[in-house]
């Protein structure tokens, strides 16, 4: 049925905008006259493209700086569609400015808030979606919309630190393999070429780089197809969730780096279930949300299965040390949170307990990943230049 963008008078002479669907524009007019509205302006709504709104997106910082906004803006009592509208005259971007006043549209057209988001699921994810319709039905919208962008600015706060922290050793990585990759390719090959008039014997490790160097050039092209394959390959295996769950199994057993990313969902799981539980949600229903954020397959299935042992009726802390991989620490504070009623404030503590356990491991995972990297690559060049200087060094004998 089509859509068409109204604006009316009530009775009392404010003004009304919005959506409705009708099957003409005189069947719009007749609906608003039965609302008790005078009609001033039917027009069609201009129709977005097929699949227009699920393909906009927003990135994690403008979508944490437009929920602090709105936060803002609904302390102060500004109404909900006053508030979207004042946001998308402000917004710099084309798409951000399009997703605002889509959503005000909807609310406009007598939808809640929740709804109105659901329009677009790649800018505002189910969590975030769930979380904003627990708010609408405690009357709490402004202050769950301001824990909610304390919540995405610590994510993306700790987003960008771990980016930070992992920049500097993939560059090492790359330039030191890059520059590997260029004398095996094209200086030892040089190099070579002055060798093979001396007819001599040449050293085991001189031979060796000539082997890796004839072997890499002859089938330079053949293992970039097979890096390629293998990496088409592994995304497609990733999105199977029993292989997802091997893999990250295997990642869980990494001494460093499995405890680190354990640290990390569980502070996700902690903060989100701390927001769900401290606006008022149900605590079975904040479990299966705050599970769905957890990014490894195994804490989730726990934290899943943890959500069925309290609907059986187990304590939470009881329910979630099942799995035998929650923290033992982050255990107790759930715990103590249950036994003295102050659950959302013993989990938010959890979550800052946690997210500090996984900065302060990448901060050591970093520190000896970095002269780790430069001890190989340096031990590689080193090999390299042996094995071009041995054939020299013995040359220089033979002279003498």
């Amino acid at each position: 049925m089509p859509t068409f963008r109204y604006q009316a008078v009530t009775p009392e002479g404010a003004h009304r905008e919005g959506l409705l669907e009708a099957g003409n524009p005189r069947a719009a007019r007749d609906q608003l006259r039965a609302q008790g509205l005078l009609p001033v302006e039917v027009a069609a709504a201009a129709a977005a493209p097929a699949g227009a709104k699920s393909a906009q997106r927003l990135s994690a910082t403008d979508r944490a700086l437009l929920t602090r906004q709105l936060a803002t803006l609904l302390a102060a009592a500004m109404p909900l569609e006053e508030a979207l509208g004042a946001l998308a005259e402000q917004s710099e971007g084309k798409g951000q400015r399009a997703v605002l006043e889509g959503v005000r549209q909807h609310v406009l057209a007598g939808e809640s808030l929740a709804q109105s988001l659901a329009q677009y699921p790649r800018v505002f994810s189910e969590f975030y979606r769930g979380l904003v319709a627990v708010a609408g039905e405690t009357g709490q919208l402004a202050e769950v919309m301001a824990r909610l962008a304390d919540y995405l600015e610590a994510r993306q706060a700790l987003r960008q630190k771990i980016l930070l922290a992992a920049l500097y050793p993939c560059l090492v990585a790359v330039i030191a393999l890059a520059v590997v990759a260029a004398l095996l390719l094209f200086v030892v090959p040089q190099v070579v070429a002055a060798f093979e008039h001396t007819r001599q014997t040449l050293p085991w490790l001189t031979r060796a780089l000539i082997g890796v160097s004839g072997f890499l050039r002859a089938n330079v092209l053949v293992l970039l197809a097979l890096i390629a394959l293998a990496a088409v390959a592994g995304y497609y295996a990733s999105r199977r969730e029993r292989t997802r769950l091997a893999w990250h199994r295997l990642v869980l057993k990494l001494p460093a780096i499995g405890r680190l990313l354990l640290a990390l969902d569980c502070a996700r799981f902690a903060s989100t279930l701390a927001i769900l539980v401290g606006s008022g949600a149900p605590l079975l229903r904040s479990l299966e949300a705050a599970a769905g954020v957890i990014w490894l397959v195994p804490l989730r299935e726990a934290a899943r299965g943890g959500t069925a042992r309290v609907r059986e009726g187990v304590g939470l802390a009881r329910a979630l040390d099942a799995g035998r991989l929650f923290p033992p620490l982050f255990l107790q504070l759930v715990a103590s949170g249950e036994a003295s009623g102050r659950l959302p404030e013993l989990l938010q503590r959890a979550a800052a307990q946690q997210q500090s356990e996984a900065e302060r491991r990448l901060a050591i995972l970093v520190g000896l990943l970095e002269p780790a990297l430069i001890l190989v690559m340096g031990g590689v060049v080193l090999l390299m230049v042996l094995a071009v200087m041995l054939p020299i060094v013995s040359m220089n004998q033979l002279i003498r």
